[in-house]
């Protein structure tokens, strides 16, 4: 069983910084097989595809609200996905999910198997 672990998420300010993690303790060597997904939750609003990477890290897809302010990476020696968010904006504001797939998902929330259990990330104005 894959069982992810977000952490990271906090209040700040607009234009500031945050890193996102997602720990897979559970994967073991296999989480080099996986491909990983950033998505993310605002209130009263549909779950958005936020940033993708493949198993070794050498294509990442990101949405459009975030290029240039985001960038998805992943350590497969120690089986965490990260999520740098830079000039966050209010309207990042949001729970953020990291998920996992043995395929190649892309941006599609219902392609991923494994979700985690989120983290709220807040941005003040």
């Amino acid at each position: 069983q894959v069982q992810l672990v977000e952490s990271g998420g906090g209040l700040v300010q607009a234009g500031d910084s945050l890193t996102l993690s997602c720990a897979c303790a559970s994967c073991g060597r296999a989480f080099s097989q996986y491909f990983m997904g950033w998505f993310r939750q605002a209130p009263g609003k549909d779950r958005e595809f936020v940033a993708a990477i493949n198993w070794d890290g050498s294509i990442t897809y990101y949405t459009d609200t975030v290029k240039g302010r985001f960038t998805i990476s992943r350590d497969n020696f120690k089986n965490t996905l990260y999520l740098q968010m830079n000039s966050l904006k209010p309207e990042d504001t949001a729970i953020y999910y990291c998920a996992s797939d043995r395929g190649a998902p892309g941006r599609t929330a219902a392609l991923y198997e494994y979700w985690g259990q989120g983290t709220q990330v807040t941005v003040s104005s």
